[in-house]
């Protein structure tokens, strides 16, 4: 009886294994230099993210000037 370092049946049970899984996930691809979308791009679902200020810091900027025109005198302070 010959030993194999490694049985036939479980080293093609291991290939087809990682064959169903690497076809199974989907995955982006990238051929000649373009990246190509999944199988299942369009039942992915989208991320939709809202077009927001074109000055992110209005908030702080506002912050600024109210205190600005406090340390002057110049702004009422509101009721507490």
């Amino acid at each position: 009886m010959k030993s194999r370092p490694f049985p036939v049946r479980s080293t093609l049970l291991l290939l087809g294994c990682a064959v169903l899984c690497s076809a199974a996930s989907g995955c982006q691809v990238s051929v000649g230099g373009q990246t190509l979308p999944s199988a299942y791009y369009l039942k992915d679902d989208l991320q939709y993210f809202p077009a927001g200020p074109e000055f992110k810091l209005s908030k702080q900027a506002q912050a600024i000037e109210e205190y600005k025109l406090r340390q002057q005198g110049l702004a009422e302070l509101p009721a507490q």
